[in-house]
């Protein structure tokens, strides 16, 4: 092994080559030194990949160069049988959505400009008219996901006071965050009342005294509870909240705006009937159901929206011009229901018959053995993913190669 080491080439002899001084064309002379290091490091602490002559020293220069300027994000095939896959990025966007980005993101944008009167404006207002139009929301605001919306609620009306939840509430989100440890970041302080599998109203009355802040409700969209339960139900909880003039926070996590029902997929509320039943404030992320871009929706009252839009953690939150974009097109796609679920991917691939699964499937098969793989249809499950319908199985079919 020393003595194939000692026939290494040096990293100026490469540099020299004639085969390394034409990368050097296409690429800057930084890059190529770097790879040129970094194949001759490899070489040398693993004999058996030393490269063969001095085609193969600039083969595995160009090799390595190649990998170091490929981008890093860059797009897959998901073929996990899971429609929201957090890992691959949840929702497709919708094409008008991705219309709606490149639009402003080519050039300048009205993000905080007020066209009519040449004055500074605000750029929640792109979304906020069709955010409660949609919910019947007083008003609305968008941050950067659903955990910053939840601090934000949390530290705009409980900061130093108790937040009351239930203890079969208490769940966990993806990246092994918990929604205490969000809270206490709030500043607002935790009070669990009721038990994992039964809360009732009363323990939410027993709780309420001077420190109470607010009442807060976290759908369980991720996991179910089953067998000798009992809930509080926003509706229930609001009369309570009334006579103590304490607002219901809920934060419902998927975002859904209109019943999938017919497509098998129930007990997810949806925004507008959250806030019909008595929720003061509700939020909820705008790339899982709702099928749009990474984004925290706060919709409800607008004295505790207002509130919010004052606090300056709104503007530790605050999203980008692109985001915008994104989700005031797939918004607007959500004023025809009909269009919404033939237009955003996400309704569209959860809505889809297993027909139509079957059809996509067999063209993909198609396709694969033209060139040359060997493939076959099998009957198979799918699951929506991203923390909503737990319970749900989409019927499907999948590629067995």
């Amino acid at each position: 092994m020393s003595d194939l080491r000692r026939t290494l080439p040096s990293v100026s002899a490469l540099l020299e080559s004639a085969g390394v001084r034409a990368l050097l064309a296409d690429a800057p002379r930084p890059l190529v030194v770097d790879a040129v290091r970094e194949v001759v490091a490899r070489a040398r602490e693993s004999g058996a990949s030393v490269p063969k002559g001095p085609d193969g020293w600039v083969q595995a220069v160009a090799d390595r160069l190649a990998t170091t300027r490929r981008a890093s994000l860059r797009p897959v095939l998901n073929a996990t049988g899971v429609v929201l896959h957090t890992n691959l990025g949840r929702a497709p966007l919708a094409r008008a959505a991705i219309d709606a980005v490149a639009r402003v993101a080519a050039g300048y944008a009205n993000l905080e400009y007020e066209l009519s009167s040449g004055e500074r404006g605000s750029r929640y207002t792109h979304c906020t008219a069709l955010l409660t139009e949609l919910t019947g929301a007083q008003d609305a605001l968008v941050v950067n996901n659903c955990a910053a919306a939840l601090v934000l609620a949390l530290d705009t009306v409980a900061s130093g006071r108790e937040a009351i939840l239930s203890r079969g509430e208490l769940v966990e989100i993806g990246g092994g965050f918990r929604v205490h440890e969000i809270m206490a970041k709030s500043g607002a302080r935790l009070r669990e009342v009721g038990a994992t599998n039964r809360t009732h109203v009363g323990d939410y009355a027993a709780a309420i005294g001077p420190a109470t802040g607010a009442l807060l409700k976290v759908h369980r969209s991720n996991f179910q509870v089953v067998g000798f339960t009992a809930d509080a139900s926003v509706r229930e909880l609001a009369p309570l909240a009334r006579a103590h003039d304490l607002p219901i926070l809920h934060d419902l996590g998927s975002g859904l705006l209109i019943p999938l029902d017919d497509a098998g997929l129930t007990g997810e509320p949806t925004a507008g009937e959250a806030l019909a039943a008595g929720a003061n404030v509700v939020m909820m992320s705008g790339d899982k159901l709702l099928g749009g871009p990474q984004a925290g929706l706060i919709v409800g009252d607008a004295r505790y929206l207002a509130a919010m839009r004052a606090n300056p953690l709104a503007r530790a939150y605050r999203v980008d011009k692109m985001t915008l974009a994104a989700l005031e097109a797939t918004l607007a796609l959500y004023r025809e229901p009909s269009v919404a679920r033939r237009e955003i991917p996400t309704l569209a691939l959860l809505c889809a018959p297993v027909s139509e699964v079957r059809a996509r499937a067999e063209r993909c098969a198609a396709r694969l053995r033209a060139g040359g793989v060997a493939c076959a249809l099998v009957d198979d499950d799918a699951t929506v993913g991203a923390g909503a319908f737990p319970t749900a199985i989409l019927p499907s079919v999948a590629l067995a190669l």
